[in-house]
């Protein structure tokens, strides 16, 4: 009697403990646009590693790719309600609510991808972060889309002259809209989950991006030509909702603070590594790949400069001072 008495106690208090074990595991959705296999959902996908590791299992990852939680401005809001704790997005994104983000989005801002680790993992990069606090998001650390290209379905584009008249799908921003009608292509802004559907049916002729990008949506089954112009490149943003912030102890903030800056080094690694086997898989899928020579290339660049001005004017003048001074000790 006294035997299953004890074994009740027993039983009692792992079920307890077990509940308890329950109650302090915290689930983290970590939601992103890209599909499966993307270096940006790598990542991620090492990010929930290393929160798993460092947290003892106390904290879960769960990883949300292929735009399954919505669009990205649906994750903004859910992030600013707090039904969603984690995203990855274009930081040029958050130019509606900060407008200073809107420097990323400058046509051939950066050189290299050295140019860009330098930028946003500088002072520069983590006080753009610091200002999204004001509006419910907490910025941990910077991934990368990479280097865009432009893609279409009419014609192959040997000089910027060609790119008159198509109708391409931009990120929906102000300064895509601008940068696309100052070539004499027609914009059309679309949420990322749209693009494949709206290619397919031809209601737009192209879209640009970079080339993982372009290979994890398998554009390629519905765009014939790519132009390698490298005329953007995006750094993305890892947030996460203040409000989830708020509610973690010091302690658990420092693991997720640890393992956004880890998986960013991993995720750009990636990145990298895959960009010339990508561009070879798009080759094998049927996309015929160009270059525009360097005079063109030239020519790109003039036509940008009137919208670089226009938005250097709204982004702020001290924003575009700091940026181009941390570029030039970056370029040293």
């Amino acid at each position: 009697m006294k035997r299953l008495f004890l074994k009740t106690i027993a039983a009692a208090v792992a079920l307890s403990a077990f509940g308890l074990a329950q109650a302090q595991t915290r689930t983290i959705k970590f939601a992103n646009q890209n599909a499966k296999g993307h270096p940006i959902v790598m990542g991620m996908d090492k990010f929930a590693e290393l929160v798993d590791k460092k947290s003892g299992g106390r904290l879960k990852v769960q990883v949300f790719p292929g735009g399954t939680l919505g669009s990205d401005q649906a994750n903004v809001s859910a992030l600013q309600g707090g039904t969603l704790e984690m995203a990855s997005m274009n930081s040029g994104i958050f130019a509606s609510l900060v407008k200073e983000f809107a420097i990323y989005d400058f046509p051939f801002l950066f050189g290299n991808p050295k140019e860009a680790d330098a930028v946003v993992d500088g002072p520069f990069g983590q006080n753009l972060h610091k200002k999204l606090e004001d509006k419910g998001l907490v910025g941990l650390a910077y991934y990368e889309l990479g280097f865009r290209e432009l893609t279409n379905s009419k014609r192959p584009i040997t000089k910027v002259d060609d790119i008159a008249g198509l109708k391409l799908r931009v990120i929906p921003n102000p300064i895509n809209v601008d940068w696309v009608k100052a070539l004499g292509a027609n914009p059309t802004p679309l949420p990322f989950p749209e693009l494949y559907a709206a290619l397919e049916q031809g209601a737009v002729d192209g879209q640009e991006n970079p080339v993982a990008t372009i290979k994890g949506a398998k554009l390629y089954e519905v765009q014939k030509y790519m132009t390698l112009t490298n005329h953007q490149y995006n750094p993305q943003s890892v947030v996460v909702s203040k409000k989830f912030w708020e509610s973690l102890p010091a302690a658990d903030r420092k693991i997720l603070q640890e393992a956004a800056t880890e998986s960013a080094a991993y995720e750009r690694t990636q990145s990298r590594a895959q960009l010339q086997a990508g561009l070879e898989d798009l080759r094998k899928a049927g996309m015929q790949v160009s270059e525009l020579p360097p005079a063109e290339i030239a020519k790109l660049r003039e036509k940008m400069k009137p919208v670089i001005e226009k938005h250097s004017a709204s982004v702020g003048a001290d924003t575009v001072r700091d940026i181009q001074a941390e570029l030039a000790k970056a370029r040293k």
